[in-house]
């Protein structure tokens, strides 16, 4: 292990929950915001013990950098560790980074906020490495710091997001998963029937299967934050939930059955509900999470009561997954202007979810 530990480096705040195993936190897109919220929430003692950062040391090194340049702060120290074993060695204070299995250390001498192949690889690659190590047993989640899907497609990747890279990274390590994108703040929550697809396909997508699916996928994970028994809303496809057929029939002959066949397996679902309601509706206490039929459907509520408290999260992976409810932010990276509100927001799910896995 190699450090470069400042005499003054403060140590990490105690207050946080304690779990028998520790979280991964992986890099991000390099040229994004990703390596900046992450040293920022660290500076501010926001992260926590536990916790190890998947990534390329130069990277970080040139956020902290920055962000010392522009903020006139401490620099913060990096302690580079080569399994995850080491954790418990790093001095407090240090920010413990793990080396991933591909390394990009050219990539801090790339202009920030620029699509570039060498972050989509180094990116996919920390993702990589953390799924592994979630499949061993290694840590107890993981928390993604945004990527960015041109420099993810640049770098030969043909998947979309997070989302379907990790289901086919946990079907690889043996374990296949049926997966959904959740959003939630402290309002409210909202699952996906769909995600990454254009519209007209997200529409073709909307079948009995994938709306029951859901739903079962979506009262099975509500149990990890302490709702065994959700009460699930779900919204229809069309205006008004197709108001009796004159707007489509989707409703009648897909969504509707499905929820039927979930309240017959004991699941609290209800609905169709005209979409324009039913995250209001929800955001007033009526239900605990809303089921969306596509991906801005459900995350347009969720991000407009704020993108700083917003998390991503997996649900159906054999692991917890969670990340910030923002991109990348090429145009401000570098700046020293990104939050990290909502990635410490991504932390706090992880640990809350972890604990309920474990118990």
């Amino acid at each position: 292990m190699t450090t470069d530990l400042h005499p003054d480096a403060a140590a990490a705040s105690s207050s946080f929950p304690a779990l028998a195993r520790p979280l991964a936190l992986t890099l991000g897109d390099a040229l994004g915001i990703g390596p900046e919220i992450i040293v920022r929430a660290w500076r501010e003692g926001r992260i926590g013990p536990g916790v190890l950062v998947i990534g390329e040391p130069a990277v970080l090194r040139r956020a902290a950098r920055a962000l010392r340049r522009l903020h006139d702060v401490p620099e913060v120290p990096i302690a580079v560790i080569d399994a995850v074993a080491d954790l418990a060695e790093v001095p407090p204070g240090a920010l413990p980074v793990l080396l991933p299995g591909h390394r990009e250390p050219a990539l801090a001498e790339a202009p920030w906020g620029t699509v570039d192949a060498r972050a989509g690889r180094l990116a996919a690659a920390c993702i990589r490495d953390a799924v592994a190590l979630a499949m061993r047993g290694e840590i107890a989640g993981l928390v993604t710091a945004p990527i960015h899907k041109e420099a993810l497609a640049a770098a030969g990747e043909p998947f979309p997001g997070h989302t379907e890279l990790l289901a086919d990274e946990s079907a690889r390590h043996g374990r296949p998963a049926d997966v959904r994108m959740m959003l939630a703040n402290e309002e409210l929550r909202t699952v996906l029937v769909t995600i990454h697809c254009a519209l007209r396909e997200a529409i073709d997508r909307v079948t009995f299967d994938a709306v029951l699916s859901t739903l079962r996928i979506s009262h099975a994970s509500a149990a990890l934050w302490g709702q065994p028994r959700p009460r699930i809303a779900v919204a229809g496809l069309n205006p008004h939930a197709g108001e009796g057929g004159l707007f489509g029939r989707e409703e009648i002959e897909i969504i509707a059955p499905a929820i039927a066949a979930a309240r017959a397996e004991g699941i609290d679902a209800q609905g169709p509900f005209p979409p324009d309601t039913i995250f209001m509706r929800a955001r007033r206490g009526e239900f605990d999470l809303v089921l969306a039929m596509y991906h801005d459907q459900g995350l347009i509520p969720v991000k407009y009561l704020g993108v700083e408290q917003g998390v991503n999260v997996t649900l159906g992976l054999p692991f917890v997954r969670t990340s910030p409810d923002h991109g990348t932010a090429f145009d401000i990276a570098g700046q020293g202007r990104a939050e990290a509100d909502s990635l410490v927001a991504a932390l706090a799910m992880a640990r809350r979810l972890a604990a309920g896995a474990a118990g």
